[in-house]
């Protein structure tokens, strides 16, 4: 029983996890290093290329119950997650390249996936195709055939990386928001003219000319820094620089608080939060060596922004991710409509399980509405608005059947449908978890 996946990201690492360990031989294609893309910087499989973060870890949050889902479905992406994890407050953020050798070690302990480095220019019967927000053109063309449709973009942002001895400590502080959780945050505030200062420098500075490919439109869920700051003088400072619950040693209030989370387990390399970039490299110099504490910072990534690519999924993938007219090829990954590392690994592990139950001759899984997985399934299958990729969020789950006005208390009630649903499903389901 030989299937293959194409692409090594989560999803498609993922994907070929759950397809070993449930007896199939597998192909994993990476085009990289023959092929490499425009942010990835080496050839690791799961390679992280924007945040190192995996957002909330807190079981109440729709991104918290997503991990729980995971979890019981076995997930691999989620061990690796937590084995290579550093302190970021409440949120699941990794050491990167621990977590890709964790996922390699993984798939290479099971026995049965062979990494094929190579770019794969056709799809065939029982694979899976998770080849990302930065397909190569040729895939694409071969994609675009299956789908009957023109290919879709907008863009992603990354944000630039600094190392944490280059932050002036006497400015920035460790503090956590409305003092909850660890202070795991460096935090770098700003009295009112100096974030005026570096507001008109933001909008004023110098961005990258963007090639023709990637022209088109911009992604709300990406939105670089610069881009946000030109709706209004206080657009970012009542977003990724909002000052609320964060004071100072004296209970000082400030106008504006940059923050840093830490990308390594070494409190050695910081990344500016929310501030995804296309300003040209040198401006990103001058211009966020305006925030207090960061006047000497030491830039080890620029920001940069690039292409995404994504399938108008509705009418083309079926709820389980195969395709509607030819059932035996599977999507995975952000390239479904689904948005966010762990959305995309999610979707990679309900694809693996559902193409090894389909060689099988078996039904194959949806699961229930309630679970933020099988919400997001029934988005990319059947959202009737403008598509857009998707978040994991109980709003598109079935409300309460009890109204619930604490809003802490009705996450709690969410997350406990969703797993509870899941938990009786997984019962009265072999092959959806092992």
């Amino acid at each position: 029983m030989l299937a293959r996946v194409i692409g090594g990201g989560l999803a498609g690492a993922e994907a070929a996890y759950q397809l070993a360990i449930r007896g199939a031989e597998v192909e994993l294609y990476e085009m990289r290093p023959v092929k490499q893309t425009p942010v990835h910087k080496g050839a690791g499989i799961a390679e992280l290329v924007c945040s190192n973060s995996l957002k909330s870890a807190d079981v109440n949050t729709a991104q918290g119950t997503l991990k729980e889902e995971m979890r019981l479905l076995g997930s691999v992406v989620l061990r690796a997650a937590y084995e290579s994890r550093v302190p970021a407050g409440g949120a699941l953020a990794v050491d990167r390249e621990l977590f890709s050798a964790k996922i390699e070690k993984a798939l290479s302990d099971t026995g049965r996936v062979t990494v094929i480095r190579r770019e794969v220019t056709r799809i065939d019967e029982n694979t899976i195709v998770a080849t990302g927000p930065l397909t190569s053109d040729k895939m694409a063309s071969e994609i675009e055939k299956k789908a009957g449709a023109e290919r879709l973009y907008f863009f992603d942002a990354a944000a630039p990386i600094i190392t944490g001895d280059s932050v002036n400590r006497e400015k920035a502080f460790f503090a956590a928001r409305y003092g909850k959780g660890d202070s795991d945050y460096l935090n770098c505030p700003m009295n009112k003219e100096e974030y005026l200062r570096f507001y008109d420098e933001l909008v004023n500075a110098r961005k990258v000319i963007l090639k023709d490919f990637e022209k088109g439109e911009l992604f709300e869920g990406c939105m670089p820094i610069e881009e946000m700051a030109r709706r209004g003088a206080d657009a970012i400072r009542f977003g990724p620089l909002r000052p609320v619950g964060i004071k100072g040693k004296d209970g000082e209030k400030y106008y504006a608080v940059v923050q840093l989370r830490k990308e390594d387990a070494y409190d050695g390399l910081y990344n500016l939060v929310g501030f995804q970039t296309n300003l040209a490299f040198p401006e990103q110099e001058r211009v966020f060596r305006l925030i207090p504490g960061l006047e000497n910072a030491e830039f080890v990534r620029y920001g940069v922004m690039h292409r995404n690519t994504y399938l108008r999924s509705p009418g083309f993938l079926s709820a389980d991710f195969s395709v509607k007219n030819a059932p035996g090829v599977f999507f995975a990954g952000q390239i479904t409509g689904v948005e966010g590392y762990m959305e995309s690994a999610a979707s990679g592990l309900i694809a693996g399980i559902n193409l090894s139950e389909r060689m099988k001759g078996a039904e194959t899984h949806v699961l229930p509405e309630t679970t933020t997985i099988g919400s997001l399934q029934r988005y990319v299958a059947g959202y009737a608005g403008n598509f857009q990729p998707m978040h994991a969020s109980f709003a598109l789950t079935p409300p309460l059947e009890t109204k619930i006005k604490d809003k802490s208390l009705k996450k709690r009630a969410y997350s406990e449908r969703a797993l509870s649903d899941l938990e009786k499903y997984i019962e009265n389901n072999k092959g959806v978890s092992l």
